[in-house]
């Protein structure tokens, strides 16, 4: 027994593994693709890799739950000669780092900027924006992707004639019980719910959908890690809605919308991204001011641990349009991709009360989009 217990003290003590970053980009002037940093939490240090992949406008990412590969999408409308983006799969090498491209499929629609794999890393989900579409893929053992087994056309509008005057869906969010994917359409001012069947096959469910308010424009979704929560983003009306989440149906009720913005905010509304820290303490939502006023916000919330609901605790000034931020697996540190400061941004997460800090540090990477992480 005394053996185990200096044992498990030693082990304590060892310093952190270093956690890779992947950071998707879009490939405009210098950007190249898909860049990647060495991160130690310990310590806070952080080197470059370099350029780990050339591909098209890897806008969002995501990694297979076995570690060994990579999922990118390529936000374009065009491929080999479809009105459509791409999907690409990539092998990881653990030494290096370096990314090997398995094979490319397209994405059906055009403007793909999201994708997500369910938890046993079979079936791969994308979203696409420019065409209002989403579609599914089985994931080969391999990990090459097969051609999409499901394609599902949204249609419909909402209340602003500009920006919604047709679907765009935004993201694909596959629930905790792994049986559904939630699925945020900006143009419909809805989130719609799929059940993932055997074969890959997304089939609408019953309810089909959520409605938000006219103007709101869902975009990305996150669930809390250990309750029957999910907060979705508002990209229009720069709000965060708290819904709980039934698991015999996929159906969400809302709870609670409420806005990320102080009161005193005159710039423009442009949210991004939202996600839940890993105590399930605190909720993080970004804000892009496309106005070059000087706010580009994160809002931190706290959770109320028995309804879910949020409460405003503090919002932090964060570089150049805050596209996506992610939060590493350590839980110390929130990395925000500052799209058009050529740099994501490092910050230290108080784990009582969730406030951020910036360290100073930084990874200097060209139009940064996507952070994703492999431990």
């Amino acid at each position: 027994m005394r053996l185990l217990s200096t044992f498990l003290i030693a082990a304590a003590l060892l310093p952190a593994a270093d956690t890779t970053v992947y950071v998707g980009t879009y490939t405009r002037q210098n950007s190249k693709g898909i860049y990647a940093y060495r991160f130690n939490p310990s310590t806070g240090k952080l080197n470059s890799v370099g350029l780990v992949a050339e591909t098209s406008n890897p806008s969002f990412l995501a990694i297979h739950p076995n570690r060994k590969f990579l999922y990118a999408v390529n936000e374009d409308n065009t491929f080999k000669g479809e009105r459509a983006g791409a999907v690409t799969a990539f092998s990881i090498d653990p030494k290096t780092a370096k990314l090997t491209m398995l094979n490319q499929v397209s994405s059906k629609g055009p403007g793909p900027c999201h994708l997500a794999l369910d938890k046993t890393g079979k079936w791969l989900f994308v979203a696409n924006y420019g065409g209002g579409s989403i579609a599914s893929y089985p994931v080969h053992p391999d990990g090459s992707l097969g051609e999409a087994v499901s394609f599902i056309q949204h249609t419909g509008s909402s209340a602003d004639p500009q920006r919604q005057s047709g679907p765009h869906a935004h993201s694909t969010n596959v629930s905790p019980d792994n049986h559904f994917v939630l699925v945020a359409d900006l143009g419909l001012d809805e989130v719609l719910t799929y059940s993932i069947g055997a074969d890959g096959k997304l089939v609408a469910g019953n309810p089909a959908f959520v409605k938000v308010t006219p103007r709101s424009g869902p975009r990305h979704m996150a669930f809390h890690p250990k309750k029957k929560f999910a907060y979705l983003v508002n990209e229009m009306a720069a709000t965060v809605t708290t819904f709980s989440y039934d698991s015999k149906n996929g159906s969400l009720k809302e709870l609670q919308t409420l806005s990320m913005l102080p009161a005193d905010y005159s710039g423009a509304k442009g949210s991004a991204e939202v996600a839940v820290h890993p105590n399930g303490k605190s909720v993080y939502a970004s804000n892009r001011d496309v106005s070059n006023g000087g706010r580009d916000t994160i809002t931190t919330f706290a959770v109320d641990s028995t309804k879910g609901t949020l409460a405003v605790t503090g919002v932090t000034t964060v570089g150049k349009i805050p596209r996506n931020f992610a939060i590493d697996p350590s839980g110390r540190y929130l990395f925000a991709a500052s799209q058009d400061g050529a740099s994501v941004l490092l910050y230290r997460i108080d784990p009582t009360t969730g406030k951020l800090t910036a360290t100073g540090d930084k990874m200097d990477v060209p139009f940064p989009v996507c952070v994703v992480f492999l431990k």
